[in-house]
């Protein structure tokens, strides 16, 4: 290992369309829910299915291109990193939140087009 890295990688389903601002007066930014699962066996034997939900950030282009080609449901690859914030609410009680900071994307599956059309957000 040449160095230690925060970084992450999931695939899973939108929770949301992404939603596009402008941060200051040229600045793009996109969030969304993407939900990832896992099935496991209890103590007893049976399945469990376990459904984890991640808050993502997108900036700049890359902001821009996902909220252009992804919505509820689809499903897509992201890569980033994971980013754990403090800030304090209105009556003054201090919040914690963990978002992933993507710096690339793929979509798997799409409502919109076949899978074949879809390309990586680095191709664009």
């Amino acid at each position: 290992m040449n160095a230690l890295k925060n970084k992450v990688q999931l695939i899973g389903r939108l929770g949301f369309d992404p939603e596009l601002k402008t941060v200051g007066s040229d600045k793009k930014l996109a969030r969304f829910s993407l939900a990832t699962s896992e099935s496991y066996k209890d103590k007893s034997g049976q399945w469990q299915n376990e459904t984890y939900w991640h808050n993502i950030t997108a900036w700049g282009q890359l902001a821009s291109v996902i909220s252009k080609v992804a919505s509820k449901g689809d499903e897509m690859a992201v890569e980033g990193k994971i980013v754990n914030k403090s800030y304090q609410d209105k009556q003054g009680i201090t919040r914690y939140s963990t978002e992933i900071i993507i710096n690339e994307f793929m979509m798997m599956g799409n409502k919109k087009k076949p899978s074949a059309e879809i390309k990586r957000a680095s191709d664009l």
